[in-house]
């Protein structure tokens, strides 16, 4: 079976997007290990399919059903995937009692819908679906772009690849967690095809390039429409928080048979890769290079203008000119800048605390202004909503945790940044869905002083403080023993030491890819 649903997501995996009109990390002296943070013995905490594996690559059609039209065709990846879904189905028989664990939903490939809307390469999808359910999979996660949906024109939306491939979702019994993607698809890690932001977006920005995040050497970024003009009525009459609101609305609308049923949960974008942050690291043509401390983003008109207000609230004018000037570049590590140093940096006067307290609430509005509207167009729907939050672990053992300032999470070694944005979703009864969960601190580079193990128990303890549900990602492609050891490790996470464990409400595969074998699908705590 692993080789058969390999074969079915690996036709849809990586393929491009074709363009319209083509062809079809902690203190390091701490004693404290992360890994007995967890629950443990690992040997115990099995990850295992639903199904029985495949004896065969072409096992015998069952006499009891008719021969799909793919079989016999020249298409070896589609009619493996799908006799592969029919002798499973006909082995199991009766279904089996279901088993305690945490639902696991796999991310389908960014460009699952085509810039003429449609569903790219529908027949190796549909093989693709059945391939997923066969193996035990709660669910898939695809991206809605704000980019293709109302791509020529203000209000215009064209849901038709969504419609069809929501369809095919329904008829496989998956459940699906829609992300409402306003950002650009393009310069972020993994980023396979490129997807701008609707044409009509982009001439705005043209015409006032304000509208874009900007750093101090006047480099624009395109991926996500600066925060700084979130409610003013600068898209054709319109707000972006408005425009946001209402292409919410209008997938509400056009999918309200849907709701609660095959679409569960909604993830609301709320910035670039669509996390609830800055884009501060942007790796399209090489600015950023792990593990650069990143750079701010506030120096587009709207930004300055609400950091000079506030820098006069505070009786001190002098501050809302710029923001640092002393903090390095994008690839600079914390004790190259005056401003991120261990030693009197900047980050921890005066000036610092009132610069970063803006920086990172003027996020923590932004989030809080899409998560209102989102809890408000949903209400009642029977949907959950979820919020994604950036793993960035590197620099994490410094004091000033540079990178996190950067992205506008004020979390250095004196005050907790996480806690407040769990506090925010808590407000609305939303999802805390984090990534880097795969990740390890020894397979890190030490001397950035990585720690995604330590970051993972922040986060964790900030969503059990504010009595938030916690979900997880990894945040790279990576499908190998370890990674799946750590990832349910982390699942069942045990923070108290009371040795009661307590799950994950999710976690979601990134991405489909030839190497997402069965085995991996199914995180199950089997110690008790």
């Amino acid at each position: 079976m692993a080789l058969n649903m390999s074969y079915g997501m690996g036709s849809l995996a990586g393929t491009p997007i074709q363009p319209e009109g083509g062809s079809g990390a902690g203190d390091t002296s701490a004693t404290l290990s992360a890994a007995s943070l967890w629950k443990s013995p690992v040997p115990n905490i099995r990850c295992r399919a639903q199904m029985p594996e495949m004896e065969a690559l072409s096992p015998p059609l069952s006499p009891s059903r008719t021969p799909s039209p793919v079989f016999g065709a020249t298409r070896p990846d589609l009619s493996l995937a799908c006799q592969a879904y029919m002798e499973t189905e006909h082995r199991d028989g009766a279904e089996k009692p279901a088993e305690k664990g945490v639902p696991v939903f796999v991310m389908m490939p960014l460009d699952s819908v085509t810039m003429r809307n449609t569903v790219n390469r529908k027949k190796a999808m549909n093989a693709s679906l059945q391939a997923l359910k066969s193996a035990g999979v709660e669910g898939i996660m695809i991206d809605v772009w704000w980019g293709l949906v109302e791509r020529d024109a203000p209000g215009a939306y064209n849901w038709g690849g969504y419609t069809d491939l929501l369809n095919m979702a329904k008829n496989h019994g998956l459940k699906v967690q829609a992300v409402m993607s306003f950002h650009q698809c393009g310069g972020n890690v993994g980023d396979s095809c490129t997807i701008p932001l609707p044409k009509w977006v982009i001439e705005e920005i043209d015409n006032d390039p304000d509208l874009a995040f900007t750093d101090q050497w006047g480099r624009r970024n395109y991926e996500y429409l600066s925060l700084g003009c979130d409610t003013l009525p600068v898209l054709k009459g319109r707000s972006p928080v408005q425009c946001y609101a209402d292409f919410m609305r209008a997938f509400r609308d056009n999918f309200k048979n849907l709701l609660g049923d095959t679409l569960v949960e909604i993830q609301v974008g709320m910035g670039p890769a669509g996390e609830l942050r800055y884009p501060s690291y942007p790796e399209k043509d090489g600015v950023w290079r792990f593990p650069g401390v990143g750079a701010f983003q506030c120096y587009d008109k709207y930004m300055l203008g609400s950091l000079k207000a506030a820098a006069e609230a505070a009786g001190k004018p002098e501050w809302g000119s710029t923001g640092p000037t002393d903090a390095g570049q994008y690839n600079n590590w914390p004790e190259d800048t005056t401003f991120f140093r261990k030693e009197g940096g900047g980050w921890d006067s005066q000036y610092g605390e009132f610069f970063l307290s803006w920086y990172s609430k003027m996020l923590l509005d932004h989030g809080e202004r899409i998560l209102s509207s989102a809890a408000s167009i949903f209400q009642n729907s029977g949907l959950k909503i979820s919020v994604k939050v950036a793993g960035i672990h590197w620099h994490y053992g410094t004091l000033s945790h540079a990178p996190e300032l950067t992205a506008g999470y004020y979390n250095t070694r004196f005050r907790d940044g996480y806690l407040p944005i769990a506090q925010m979703l808590a407000r609305y009864g939303a999802i805390l869905n984090f990534t880097c969960i795969e990740m390890r601190d020894h397979e890190q580079p030490q001397d950035a002083l990585c720690s995604p193990e330590k970051l993972v128990k922040q986060v964790a303890q900030a969503a059990q403080a504010a009595r938030v549900p916690l979900a997880g990602e990894n945040a790279l492609p990576r499908y190998d023993e370890f990674a799946h050891e750590q990832i349910v490790n982390a699942a069942f996470f045990n923070l108290d030491g009371s040795g009661e464990a307590r799950e994950m409400c999710a976690f979601t595969y990134l991405r489909m890819n030839p190497e997402l074998r069965p085995s991996l699908i199914y995180v199950q705590d089997r110690s008790n």
